[in-house]
């Protein structure tokens, strides 16, 4: 977004939110600015895909409907910049393959049942995998919080630094 090319649609993301927290806000750009990610799905409806997924109609109109209805939507190739391998003092470092792959369809916006569609898998795995993640991430069930999100921001959080080198 001009005038600088940089986070201007994200602020005015954010500002939006700020103003209207009742709006979802699914936000497209041509790189990935991380920076200002986490913040904004922990508000609750929103979304951030890069361009090119737009053109996979499909795909995109689930992420939109998912966002208008208080969801998350968060391009794969964004999910997986920030929840890369890292070291010994990640949360994520005790997570299977199979469970950071589960991890990385939770904040893309997937249910269950869409996670477990695209890993071919029975709800029950996915459901197994999700309690696992649960369960190393230390996140407990309780009434004020809602797991899924906290386990994505958990995670998210720990790497919530620009990646601008795609």
């Amino acid at each position: 977004m001009p005038p600088r090319f940089v986070d201007e649609g994200a602020r005015a993301a954010r500002e939006v939110k700020a103003a209207h927290p009742e709006i979802g806000v699914l936000l497209l750009s041509q790189h990935i600015e991380a920076q200002h990610v986490v913040e904004l799905v922990s508000l609750g409806g929103f979304g951030y895909l890069l361009k090119d997924r737009v053109l996979d109609v499909a795909e995109f109109l689930a992420a939109a409907e998912r966002v208008a209805h208080g969801g998350s939507a968060l391009d794969p190739q964004v999910v997986a910049g920030l929840v890369a391998r890292r070291g010994a003092g990640d949360p994520l470092a005790a997570l299977t393959d199979r469970e950071r792959d589960v991890l990385e369809l939770m904040a893309e916006g997937l249910t269950n049942s869409g996670i477990a569609k695209r890993l071919f898998l029975s709800e029950r795995t996915v459901e197994a995998h999700v309690r696992h993640l649960f369960t190393k991430l230390s996140l407990p069930e309780t009434e004020d919080g809602h797991r899924r999100v906290l386990a994505v921001l958990a995670c998210l959080g720990a790497s919530a630094t620009p990646d601008r080198g795609r």
